[in-house]
């Protein structure tokens, strides 16, 4: 069976390569022209862990094509999925302009009976839209050829999105037809050999699933965060109410971990979609408004610690910067928690120095030339007044003391994500400050 699938980002590209995978004969399409170039000599765009591999491999079989061409890609093709970008609005609303210009192509040129499948992250009727896109130019041409429009969000986490698609937990997909459903269960029956479900639906609850599981993720992030502050006033230590309330089943540990905030390309985006798609339609989603608002606030909590430490006199300060992605396995740097905190230290007059393993290049798109950028994280400390972790690579988990001492200015660490132990960094000689747990002020 031939399919399409139109943008090649994080998701198009994770999902055509998967499909492939499983002998499926997939063309991915995109506009950008240099960017097919490069995925044809086997340069990838973004940086996911066993992407490179799987893409060359199904190249080299034959299942796997890209092109710039989508009337081309149409031809014999079954399904395609559209998975292009639905970036924020000025409004907070998602910018469906993407979705809909090809949605129109796709009336322009397809032929024969296709399942047109929403991949991308789209509020509530946008499978509604496009069937009337399709359909008005359809109408144009003055054929009538049938076609469904499904919804099929995607469940990927960055870092481990080859493992999520090939292994899913669930498959949610909406339709609204008989032939629809077959179809799409005929595409990912190789994926539930793990005994997990497709789960159909109708496409507006589709639709809104997506966004409720992001959003709930980002209401445990932002409630975790909530709480480490509190503790932090009342002398508790936000390790030991995580433990405490992750040992009910009923809770669970994924998502309480304290920090300074979610970012990435999905969380920020969908949380505001949500809420904007909601207020459309008259209701005020209090909880989630509330989330977005912890969240912004939790950002740049890291900062005025650091200011406070320094009793605001953080000018001329150097600042080493450890990890610049919104997470790790990564080079995703939208909406990240470090451009917050390195914004705040460069408006206050401080000389920062970042390392990354895979995410500088993304940073020097968004940051520039504003601050300098050190090859490995111990040459980021030299010299440096104050070390800052905002993201847990696994290569910051053990610090080399005796190099950071031979090569820091000050002595004091700041540690975003509580991945070290306060005592052992007392017995070492540095203050230390986390997040929802007692500061080490020698």
């Amino acid at each position: 069976m031939k399919i399409s699938i139109v943008g090649t980002g994080y998701v198009g590209l994770v999902t055509g390569s998967c499909f492939a995978e499983t002998g499926l004969d997939v063309t991915c399409v995109d506009t950008n022209s240099n960017k097919i170039e490069k995925l044809k000599q086997g340069i990838i765009p973004i940086y996911e862990p066993g992407l490179d591999t799987l893409v060359a491999k199904n190249m080299e079989n034959g299942k796997l094509h890209f092109t710039t061409n989508l009337a081309d890609s149409l031809k014999e093709a079954r399904a395609v999925f559209i998975a292009v970008g639905t970036p924020t609005g000025e409004d907070g609303s998602a910018d469906l302009q993407y979705v809909l210009n090809v949605a129109k192509e796709i009336g322009m040129y397809m032929h024969d009976y296709l399942v047109v499948v929403n991949k991308s992250t789209v509020p509530i009727g946008t499978a509604v839209k496009v069937k009337n896109v399709i359909a008005k130019e359809l109408s144009k041409r003055g054929v009538n050829i049938p076609f469904d429009v499904a919804s099929n969000p995607e469940f990927l986490k960055e870092g481990d999105a080859i493992n999520d698609f090939l292994k899913p937990e669930r498959i949610i997909i909406g339709v609204d037809s008989e032939e629809a459903e077959k179809l799409m269960s005929r595409l990912y029956k190789p994926f539930l050999l793990n005994g997990h479900p497709i789960i159909f639906m109708d496409i507006p609850s589709a639709e809104l699933t997506k966004y409720a599981a992001n959003a709930m993720l980002a209401t445990r992030i932002s409630f975790m965060n909530d709480m480490a502050n509190l503790c932090e006033i009342v002398g508790a230590d936000v390790n030991m109410v995580r433990n405490g309330i992750g040992s009910d089943s009923r809770i669970g540990n994924k998502f309480i971990y304290p920090g300074v905030g979610y970012g990435g390309s999905c969380f920020p985006k969908d949380v505001k979609a949500l809420i904007k798609s909601s207020q459309e339609k008259g209701y005020s989603l209090k909880v989630i408004e509330a989330v977005e608002k912890v969240n912004d606030t939790q950002k740049i909590i890291m900062f005025n610690k650091i200011s406070d430490f320094f009793n605001g006199d953080i000018k001329g300060k150097s600042f080493a910067i450890w990890g610049l992605s919104f997470k790790p396995n990564t080079d995703d740097v939208r909406e990240a928690p470090s451009l917050a905190i390195i914004s705040k230290l460069l408006e206050a007059g401080a000389i920062v120095k970042a390392y990354d393993p895979v995410a500088i290049d993304e940073a020097k798109k968004l940051i520039g030339t504003s601050i300098e950028y050190a090859p490995d994280p111990y040459t980021a400390v030299d010299g440096c007044d104050a070390l800052v972790l905002v993201t847990e690579w696994r290569e910051f988990r053990v610090l080399n003391f005796a190099e950071l001492r031979k090569r820091m200015k000050g002595n004091v660490i700041f540690d975003g994500r509580n991945i070290y132990e306060p005592e052992e960094m007392r017995e070492e000689g540095y203050n230390y400050i986390s997040i929802g747990r007692k500061p080490i002020i020698l």
